[in-house]
């Protein structure tokens, strides 16, 4: 949080996307033949992870593979090329298609502490509050697709499905975190 211009910091912690090869995969031969690959037979599918940029790819035989731990849109993009790529030298016939952002999380620190009771009073019925089974309120904002979590210590985690609508979702929200802070210390 940069409180001295007033903007929020937000922290972009994981991109998820999805894309299909347009052909199918031999898991077996993956497994065998990969670098970085964990085979996982049960679950019908192979993980295979990449260093640069880290992100760690979910590849079923039907050619869709979702890959997730990237820090930017552009970053996951990369990455499932790169996944493409070491698929093709495998051997196989892939193109790189039907590429999409399906999930972005970040993270955003208030510089204040917040009420959750007067949040959840504030803000029904799009904030729920349930102590017993979850530290956090859930917010849903229904007009960007976004769900944020909000912690007693002014920690937010939000889920949207690009960055944008993360950004208007701590936008959007950062006022009625404001209506609701408290003190840490009675």
């Amino acid at each position: 949080m940069d409180s001295s211009n007033g903007a929020l910091d937000i922290v972009i912690t994981n991109v998820v996307s999805t894309f299909t090869t347009l052909c199918p995969l031999n898991l077996r031969t993956i497994a065998l033949n990969g670098f970085n690959v964990i085979y996982k037979p049960g679950a019908g599918r192979v993980q295979m992870k990449i260093r640069k940029p880290n992100v760690t790819a979910s590849i079923w035989s039907s050619g869709k593979i979702m890959c997730a731990g990237a820090t930017s849109e552009d970053e996951s993009k990369r990455g499932a090329r790169r996944v493409a790529r070491s698929l093709q030298k495998l051997g196989f016939n892939v193109r790189f298609s039907a590429f999409r952002i399906v999930n972005v999380l970040a993270v955003c620190y208030m510089p204040f502490a917040i009420h959750l009771i007067d949040f959840t009073k504030n803000n029904f019925p799009n904030a729920s509050y349930e102590p017993e089974l979850h530290p956090a309120v859930t917010y849903r904002i229904t007009n960007f697709r976004a769900t944020v979590q909000v912690f007693c210590t002014g920690c937010i985690t939000i889920i949207a499905p690009n960055v944008e609508n993360v950004v208007k979702g701590a936008e959007e929200v950062y006022p009625l975190l404001f209506q609701c802070m408290t003190s840490l210390r009675k």
